[in-house]
């Protein structure tokens, strides 16, 4: 029910996806840009170099040999990879000034873009919510700078957050990715291939337990009920419908990867430019449905299709008509159900 009602109010607000994307391709082009000047001043003589050139291609001979079934080069991929590793840090050791400098900026300008689409994904929180709670379209514009001091604040606090959680799951996957295949039976390709099965499941379940515990952060600042450290908080500290939301993440997850990548090979990448916004706006929705549910509040998904608590859904369902407006819609909806009974007094 609750993927449903994410899905309808994913496709209720899909103009926002062409928003996300102008948005993002305008902060990817900058930060492109700066990241290009700040690697092309520093690392030019490691960037030509034969150890990175023999580096940057062993990934797509990996793939290659996975997809072709090379087991001569998949057996000897861990060894090989790990040797052309050392050469290349052997190299980045004797350039170390430049390489620690340019490192600093680049992580600093990561940060930058990080907040800055942070920025744009609030904004969308705040046209979802109002279309959730009183069934109104508020612009992008007047969300982003209306909520642009939350939204700051809020960015300021997750993506260091974040950073850091991402940092620590790169290190797992690489601990599985390299070494799990040493404790397993060394039968031709495929330890390689359990490895990297165990490492993208681990990807999928560190991120869906990310979005879990801070589902109701961003729903809980938006609609104006809590500060931004109250809804971190909040959204830590809430366990009621904790393994539901997860499956429910897990899932999302899951069936995003398969269609962004499904995507990408049959319209040789042009469909991503939708679809990767797209998962972006169908994973807010899911939070967005998630918090109303969890909270026993009504919200819409479409103009006469009130979801929410059982009771609050049944009482809804009573009063609209298909003849209301919306505005008496809302007023319905909102207003605390009085009932009367036959004399005319309050029951």
């Amino acid at each position: 029910m609750r993927f449903r009602n994410a899905f309808h109010i994913t496709m209720d607000n899909f103009s926002s996806t062409f928003k996300m994307l102008l948005y993002r391709l305008v902060v990817a082009a900058v930060t492109f840009s700066l990241v290009y000047v700040i690697l092309r001043l520093a690392l030019d003589p490691v960037m030509q170099s034969a150890e990175w050139v023999t580096l940057r291609e062993m990934p797509g001979e990996f793939f290659r040999a996975l997809v072709s079934g090379d087991s001569a080069v998949l057996q000897t991929f861990q060894e090989n990879f790990h040797t052309s590793l050392m050469d290349f840090l052997s190299l980045l050791a004797s350039n170390g000034g430049a390489i620690a400098g340019a490192a600093v900026g680049v992580c600093l300008i990561y940060l930058l873009s990080r907040f800055l689409n942070g920025l744009c994904l609030f904004a969308i929180a705040g046209t979802m919510y109002d279309r959730m709670s009183v069934f109104s379209r508020t612009s992008f514009s007047a969300s982003y700078f209306k909520n642009l001091g939350r939204a700051a604040l809020y960015e300021v606090i997750y993506v260091p957050i974040v950073f850091l959680y991402d940092a620590v799951t790169i290190l797992i996957c690489w601990f599985f990715f390299f070494y799990v295949p040493s404790f397993l039976p060394s039968w031709g390709f495929l330890p390689v291939v359990l490895s990297l099965c165990l490492t993208i499941t681990l990807i999928v379940c560190l991120q869906s337990l990310k979005m879990t515990l801070v589902s109701s952060w961003i729903p809980s600042v938006v609609s104006g009920e809590k500060s931004v450290t109250q809804g971190l908080r909040g959204a830590l500290c809430a366990k009621n419908g904790f393994w539901r939301r997860f499956a429910t993440f897990l899932a999302a997850i899951y069936i995003i990867i398969a269609a962004n990548v499904g995507f990408g090979l049959f319209t040789i990448g042009s469909a991503l430019f939708v679809t990767v916004p797209l998962s972006f706006l169908f994973l807010l929705g899911l939070q967005f449905v998630h918090y109303f549910e969890d909270n026993e509040k009504k919200y819409f998904i479409s103009v006469h299709d009130i979801a929410g608590s059982a009771e609050a859904t049944k009482c809804a369902d009573d009063l609209i008509t298909a003849e209301d407006s919306l505005e008496e819609l809302n007023r319905k909806i909102n207003e605390p159900s009085v009932r009367q009974d036959d004399d005319g007094k309050d029951a």
